[in-house]
């Protein structure tokens, strides 16, 4: 059964866009959803869905978390893992390769303006999709994200700018778990982490992942998805300069964003 928006007010699904790209370094698409944020607010772009993956990283959200950094900057370099300080709820996490990243850029106003039933949304978008896959998944009322048991197989984080969602979650599909041990992921010491791959003892497709995903996505929030790629995004925008975010790497290091008006950690 399709659900209907938050608020009653529209009985046919919304047409909106989907992104899909490769392995993408992270400040490149920090700076891509700053600008497709800012079209959304303008009404210059619909909604829009961006998946993707990362190469590796760890992001740094608005609750801190480089205390949470196990290993030396030595170290990192040698495995090639970059560190962020971005703009969304919560505190340190991983993305990397094998991790599918899904980043909506949603107008509120559409659901509410309620942060709380979107992050709900967001996670039931993951446990569906997992569902799909043969794993159950669920909540923990004391943390974020998604769990099976013990071990978080799903991550969230999000920011709000003038009711326009922007960073999302992540699904740890078939990344190098490894590299989860350099951190305290999400600063839960206490519990693990997990893939699709380590429950299911078999490889993942990503691009079947992909497919249910951006499935579930339209499903729960009434759209209707059209396949998009930057350079149409750029036409459709224009003056927003989305084309250009692929040119730049602002937000490294210890540079943070200040315009958020709303997150979830």
């Amino acid at each position: 059964m399709l659900l209907k928006s938050k608020s009653g007010d529209n009985d046919l699904t919304q047409k909106g866009y989907c992104l899909e790209l490769g392995i993408e370094e992270y400040g490149k698409i920090f700076q891509l959803q700053k600008q497709l944020n800012h079209a959304r607010q303008k009404g210059s772009l619909p909604d829009t869905v961006i998946l993707l993956e990362h190469h590796p990283c760890f992001t740094v959200g608005r609750k801190g978390g480089y205390d949470h950094i196990l290993v030396g900057n030595l170290f990192l370099d040698q495995e090639g893992i970059k560190v962020y300080e971005t703009d969304r709820g919560g505190d340190i996490t991983y993305h990397g390769p094998g991790q599918l990243v899904c980043y909506p850029i949603l107008d509120l106003n559409r659901f509410g303006c309620d942060v709380h039933w979107y992050a709900r949304r967001m996670e039931e978008a993951l446990i569906r999709t997992l569902e799909a896959f043969g794993i159950t998944a669920g909540r923990k009322e004391e943390y974020p994200g998604v769990w099976t048991g013990a071990a978080k197989i799903g991550a969230e984080g999000i920011a709000i700018r003038h009711w326009v969602t922007m960073h999302g979650v992540s699904l740890n599909v078939c990344p190098d778990l490894r590299h989860f041990s350099f951190i305290v992921p999400c600063g839960i010491s206490t519990l693990g982490v997990t893939s699709m791959e380590e429950l299911l003892g078999r490889p993942v497709e990503m691009a079947l992942v992909r497919r249910e995903m951006r499935r579930q996505l339209s499903v729960l929030f009434d759209l209707t998805l059209e396949s998009v790629n930057l350079e149409q995004l750029a036409d459709r925008v224009g003056e927003c300069g989305v084309g250009e975010a692929f040119g730049h790497y602002p937000l490294c290091g210890n540079e943070t964003q200040k315009e958020v008006s709303a997150i979830r950690g």
